[in-house]
């Protein structure tokens, strides 16, 4: 319905474009679990402060907050200024804001560049995802989708090994890894070209226009504020649970949780031919199922091992779930509201990435086995959920864009996933 390409956009934009743009994205989902391995020993240097505990979680997770409160304001600049000033103002502030740790020596000065950081990762992740969605349609978009979701994973591969090494030598040593993100703000000036404007199309009477896609997006948005409030789960509590369950220290929680986001890059690289021909919420419901399973073995995990498995598990409904929401998205948005709409699941992601070692608080004091238990029966709950409306004889689900023939009906009348 609403599924076009931009007026504006090339056929084929240069691959030096796509490049760019893959380089920026692995800077958003992993930015706050950058600092994952140096939570422990942030713990410890700053072990004078009141609850202490709780705040050196809050320096991992209060940029998601400012990223679900900034959001919808980023949103409204990328369609008002523009994509390009946006994205390249918001990578220059990321490697400010985030290298701020660097120098900064008081634990509530740390939490305020974190916020700034946040700030900056809505304006990155909105304008560049709008970017995919006006220069590429058609199956290209949902392949270019899941390798920008690839580059994310991979981000988190590169900056959490990375940061799992300079913690080991100093808590402040993962700060650094977001300077990285002042030579990719020049690339960005140099490389990406802004999209030309199209005119906002002139709905007629009686015709549903915006209005089909309020309810779809509130869906996705759920969606993505629960799927991510359960992945995270796994850098804001997994650097404690194992070092109580193994000792395992700094350098080795980061390449454990190098390892879940090197499945993440893998499975979001190859979402398009995964995807294709799959109906969107059964798609959706197995999702869930599968995240639902990896943080239930790393409830029941009795070492290391069964941890792995269920970290390949989480790594791959994560490595799914972020471009099979913004495909979904994408393929109900026009043009002219793209980034204000995108900017939604963005503030929704953030929010649940925000909200979940809040949830989880109450609950680590029964042992962080009991977190993951919880957050496994959250997941397999709205997996239930989502199943029993896929099956229900609602109105026929459009694929997404690209992805497959039309389905045939069985003989309930019902679609095939």
């Amino acid at each position: 319905m609403t599924d076009r390409p931009h007026p504006g956009a090339p056929a084929a934009p240069a691959r030096p474009v796509l490049v760019t743009l893959l380089l920026v994205s692995m800077l958003t989902v992993m930015a706050g679990a950058t600092i994952s391995p140096a939570l422990p020993a942030m713990r410890r240097h700053f072990a004078d402060v009141d609850d202490i505990t709780f705040l050196v979680r809050l320096v991992l997770t209060v940029p998601a907050l400012a990223i679900a409160v900034g959001a919808p304001v980023a949103g409204l600049l990328v369609d008002r200024a523009g994509r390009k000033p946006v994205l390249v103002g918001s990578v220059v502030l990321y490697g400010l804001a985030g290298g701020s740790g660097l120098v900064l020596g008081d634990v509530y000065a740390i939490l305020a560049g974190r916020v700034l950081l946040g700030l900056a990762v809505a304006g990155v992740m909105t304008a560049a995802t709008a970017l995919v969605a006006d220069l590429y349609s058609g199956p290209e978009r949902s392949r270019v989708l899941g390798l920008q979701a690839g580059a994310m994973g991979m981000g988190g591969v590169v900056f959490l090994s990375v940061g799992g090494l300079l913690a080991g030598l100093d808590w402040r040593g993962p700060f650094a890894v977001y300077l990285a993100a002042l030579p990719l703000a020049a690339l960005v000036a140099l490389v990406v070209k802004e999209p030309a404007r199209a005119e906002p199309p002139v709905r007629r009477a009686g015709t549903t226009g915006g209005r089909a896609l309020p309810g779809a997006a509130l869906a996705i948005f759920a969606l993505a504020f629960v799927g991510q409030a359960v992945f995270y789960t796994v850098p804001t509590q997994l650097p404690f649970h194992l070092a109580d369950l193994a000792g395992v220290g700094a350098v080795g929680s980061g390449l454990i949780l190098a390892s879940m986001s090197a499945v993440q890059a893998t499975v979001s690289a190859n979402y398009g031919r995964i995807a294709r021909g799959r109906r969107e919420t059964a798609l959706a419901a197995v999702v869930f199922a599968v995240l639902g399973a990896g943080a239930a073995l790393i409830g029941f995990a009795p070492g290391v091992p069964v941890v792995l498995a269920g970290l390949a598990l989480i790594g791959t409904g994560v490595g799914l779930l972020v471009p099979h929401l913004n495909t979904w998205l994408v393929a109900r948005t026009p043009a002219e509201v793209r980034g204000r709409t995108l900017s939604g699941i963005t503030a929704a992601m953030f929010l649940g990435q925000f909200l979940s070692p809040v949830a989880a608080q109450p609950l680590a004091g029964e042992g962080l086995d009991t977190v993951y238990l919880a957050a496994a029966a959250v997941a397999l709950a709205v997996s239930v959920t989502v199943a029993l409306a896929w099956r229900r004889p609602a109105r026929e689900e459009a694929a997404p864009e690209g992805a497959g023939a039309p389905r045939e009906r069985n003989a309930t009348g019902r679609t095939g996933a």
